[in-house]
């Protein structure tokens, strides 16, 4: 099966109250986790790549990896461009081999946002590439986004008829509440995302695709098995579950997952290597991390996404 876009992945999963796992790829192992994961449960997936992954793993390795994985998993899969920053970032993948990509402007202006995306978008459908927008600003770090708690901000509903109409984006990410990175929330404070606020995009958006980013629940097994082996991931906390499928049966249809891969792939390296210290073997050590994240997509796609079986 080749890479396709969301368009028709987006469509089934706003009728069928469910969404698609948008998880980050970095390595083979990685990928290899997912992808197993998604095929067997017979789910339909977004492997998307950061700017910080192209920059580690080189562009051509991390399409060739994902080729493969289409090879061993007859499932549809879209290939993701995640915060891509310029107009310059986007191109290169759309003439790459992407099939999505989205462009981050929400840190412009609304105009220049607008202006930036409108341009992505016009480029991107020439190519049958689709894209991904932005309004509103996430809190936390996540490779080259950073972004304070304080110039953090939420999606204002009255802006998203209009970006929506003057750019033709195929899907908006907007801003409720999530974050991030492992660190999402305080110890003592209460995860609060605002489910009004996107009830409000909904109505104004009738059946157009939401997606939220920084949507790791950041599993507190995993936290421990590190800090028992030598880690320091304490008060690491994330969006709960219960919220995040919530959010999956209206109109959110992309859930962006990377922090809870890293935790996973991380507890289960440390974990070897801290019982075993004579352990040498990158195969012995990747190989219980890449099932961590094999299972941790598992629990993702049947128990906050609803979409296995959808493929």
């Amino acid at each position: 099966m080749a890479l396709v876009t969301t368009t028709e992945m987006f469509k089934k999963a706003y009728e069928g109250g469910y969404a698609i796992g948008a998880f980050n790829v970095n390595n083979m192992e990685i990928v290899q986790g997912i992808t197993e994961a998604a095929g067997e449960l017979n789910s339909p997936l977004i492997l998307q790549v950061s700017a910080g992954a192209r920059k580690y793993a080189n562009h051509t390795y991390l399409v060739k990896l994902v080729e493969a994985a289409l090879i061993e998993n007859d499932i549809p899969i879209a290939l993701h461009l995640d915060h891509g920053a310029d107009f310059e970032i986007c191109k290169s993948c759309i003439d790459g081999g992407f099939t999505s990509v989205m462009i981050d402007g929400s840190h412009h202006s609304f105009e220049e946002n607008i202006e930036v995306t409108k341009k992505v978008v016009e480029y991107a459908h020439s190519k049958g590439v689709v894209v991904e927008g932005e309004l509103g600003q996430l809190a936390g770090v996540e490779d080259d986004v950073n972004v304070s708690a304080e110039d953090a901000k939420y999606t204002h509903p009255d802006e998203v008829e209009e970006f929506v109409d003057r750019t033709g984006v195929d899907s908006l990410a907007i801003a409720i509440g999530t974050s991030h990175g492992a660190f999402k929330f305080k110890p003592g404070q209460k995860p609060v995302l605002r489910f009004d606020i996107l009830e409000e995009i909904t109505k104004r958006l009738p059946n157009f695709p939401i997606v939220l980013h920084g949507a790791s629940s950041v599993s507190q097994e995993y936290v421990k098995i590190i800090q028992e082996n030598g880690g320091n991931l304490a008060d690491a906390i994330g969006i709960p579950e219960d919220m995040l499928r919530q959010a999956a049966r209206s109109a959110v249809c992309k859930i962006n997952i990377d922090s809870d891969l890293r935790l996973a792939m991380t507890a289960g390296v440390r974990q070897v290597l801290w019982n075993k210290p004579e352990a040498f073997d990158p195969r012995e050590y990747l190989k219980v991390g890449r099932q961590n994240v094999k299972d941790v997509v598992a629990h993702k796609i049947t128990e906050v996404l609803g979409s296995n079986g959808k493929a």
